[in-house]
């Protein structure tokens, strides 16, 4: 009888183990999947350009997959193109760093600059998708449009083309408009009232990303 239970506590065992590591296993590959979600793919590119995750970094060609999480950069004097979603292009100009912290295909997302300029574009009629852009300067909250963001005459200034955005920093929101900007000189400052910028510092604004 003794040896009986024994036999049966140690297939019990077996059991419980193999059923711990197939619940491990599984969990891990939930959560790589989860990690691995796609964003989007690479567009056009020029220069250099490379994506870093899990301390490992890719370099970006064309068609390239992105993912959430991603921080995505660019080299000296590089562009680079990036689709998004449905419908959402961002360009980037040299030297920039960017992560997609979260996209939903028609429900926006959020995206963190570290650095540079980049160009955010939606086609004009497109369904509304809420955006938030964060970065050391402060918030943008974009829906269906075209603007600029990024280093600007010195400044961290943001630019609308088309459409509007809500710029927020230091408890201070400003509403842009089609051919408004502002300007955020250091973090932790407030942005500027809205202003229409000169022609010249739009096309130096532009030509960053383009």
């Amino acid at each position: 009888m003794r040896e009986r239970i024994e036999r049966g506590c140690r297939a019990f065992d077996r059991r419980t183990l193999l059923a711990a590591a197939i619940a491990m296993i599984s969990g891990a590959r939930g959560a790589q999947a989860q990690r691995m979600e796609q964003a989007g793919s690479v567009g056009e590119i020029k220069g250099e350009a490379f994506a870093e995750a899990r301390r490992e970094r890719r370099v970006l060609g064309l068609a390239a997959p992105l993912f959430i999480d991603d921080v995505v950069g660019t080299g000296e004097d590089s562009r680079l193109t990036l689709h998004l979603g449905r419908d959402t292009t961002l360009r980037l100009g040299q030297k920039a760093r960017l992560t997609i912290d979260r996209l939903l295909v028609d429900a926006g997302g959020e995206i963190t600059l570290q650095a540079g300029p980049i160009l955010f574009d939606r086609p004009a009629g497109s369904s509304p998708s809420p955006t938030r852009i964060k970065s050391a300067y402060g918030l943008i909250a974009v829906r269906g449009t075209r603007f600029f963001a990024g280093p600007s005459a010195d400044v961290f200034g943001v630019f609308v083309e088309r459409g509007n955005v809500a710029v927020s920093a230091a408890g201070r929101e400003v509403l842009l408009q089609s051919g408004q900007g502002t300007n955020i000189p250091r973090p932790g400052d407030t942005p500027t009232p809205p202003a229409v910028w000169g022609a010249a510092r739009v096309r130096a604004a532009l030509a960053s990303v383009e």
